[in-house]
């Protein structure tokens, strides 16, 4: 696998254990995983985010390309901000979902735009002919990230995690963002959380 990828200000790469303090203030917060699909309760404490970390981990050397969950490190200081997803949909499991988290003092500077772009580009060269996103109608900040990526809505539907959702989907040639080039000031509605 081609990990890490690098954009001008970040690092995707695989979580590992000494990511936990950091993935708990993604992952243990409610206002990031109230938003989260499936519905996910916010991880308490810190021997419960060094199981999911551990489970993240021992799954992902069984997944297969472009399958898995990654670490949104910042480059200037090496602190995890979020996370990154991408896996099958459920009930059919055939179509691919990509999905990011902020930690939220991370919120309003990019950084999902950024690294869900550079993990789509990599997704292409390994097989996705098409990523959606799922995302709860009122959750306008991940749908402005999905915008911002080029992705189309395609509309909404209950047959992902029985609730409604709305789906947009990118295939080869929609990305927007160069996730390779400095973004300009973005939206401060980018406190993504799909």
């Amino acid at each position: 696998m081609v990990f890490p990828l690098v954009t001008d200000r970040l690092r995707v790469r695989a979580w590992t254990l000494l990511d936990t303090v950091d993935a708990l203030a993604t992952y243990g917060v409610a206002d990031v995983t109230g938003w989260l699909t499936p519905a996910t309760d916010r991880i308490g404490d810190t021997a419960a985010m060094q199981a999911v970390l551990g489970a993240w981990a021992e799954a992902q050397v069984n997944l297969l390309p472009p399958l898995g969950r990654w670490a949104i490190e910042r480059r200037a200081d090496g602190v995890v901000v979020g996370g990154l997803a991408i896996r099958l949909l459920p009930p059919s499991r055939q179509d691919l979902e990509i999905s990011f988290q902020l930690r939220p003092d991370a919120w309003g500077q990019g950084f999902a735009t950024e690294s869900a772009a550079a993990l789509i580009e990599w997704a292409f060269t390994h097989g996705a002919e098409e990523l959606f996103a799922v995302v709860r109608p009122d959750n306008t900040s991940a749908i402005a990230v999905a915008r911002r990526l080029g992705m189309s809505w395609v509309g909404e539907t209950d047959k992902y995690y029985d609730r409604t959702l709305q789906v947009y989907r990118v295939r080869p040639g929609d990305l927007t963002i160069d996730p390779m080039v400095e973004l300009p000031d973005t939206d401060p509605e980018d406190n993504a959380r799909t």
